[in-house]
């Protein structure tokens, strides 16, 4: 691994580390992920939970509504408030890890986008990602590998 995948919060305050690559990256231009992040869209990074470091700093979990009623905590800075990464659906195994985040967030590009139905009309997506009106098949999508990883943490 290199540096690249270090990263942290706007005041410094918190810095992680992954420990290896994330097992695939989602950028969500769903309507939760707009209001949440106040833009046109999220990138995360989603990796075990155990394969982040956190090297200084201590995020606080930050219980947000969704549309989809699932339990959803979004990690922040205790002093600055920069979201780091969030837990779906009580998940606690799993980080959604904001790629916007790291030092060198263009070291992890989007592997697919999904709720392009809700996508804002200005943005224009990128030719050879995939893309999706809502969710997809991770089965059809993922490589093996991260599926297996997908596999040991959640069942």
């Amino acid at each position: 691994m290199n540096d690249s995948l270090e990263g942290g919060c706007a005041c410094g305050a918190v810095r992680y580390r992954l420990k290896s690559a994330p097992m695939f990256v989602h950028c969500c231009h769903c309507r939760d992920c707009q209001r949440q992040t106040g833009s046109a869209f999220v990138l995360n990074a989603l990796i075990e939970t155990d394969r982040i470091a956190v090297l200084s700093g201590a995020p606080t979990p930050v219980a947000v509504p969704t549309d989809s009623g699932q339990p959803h905590e979004i990690y922040r800075c205790p002093a600055c408030r920069t979201a780091v990464w969030s837990e779906y659906g009580g998940r606690a195994a799993l980080r959604f890890v904001r790629v916007g985040t790291l030092d060198d967030p263009a070291s992890l590009p989007p592997d697919v986008h999904i709720y392009t139905r809700s996508k804002l009309p200005w943005v224009t997506l990128p030719a050879g990602v995939p893309a999706f009106d809502a969710y997809y098949d991770s089965k059809a999508l993922w490589p093996a590998s991260s599926l297996a990883r997908r596999r040991a943490i959640l069942g």
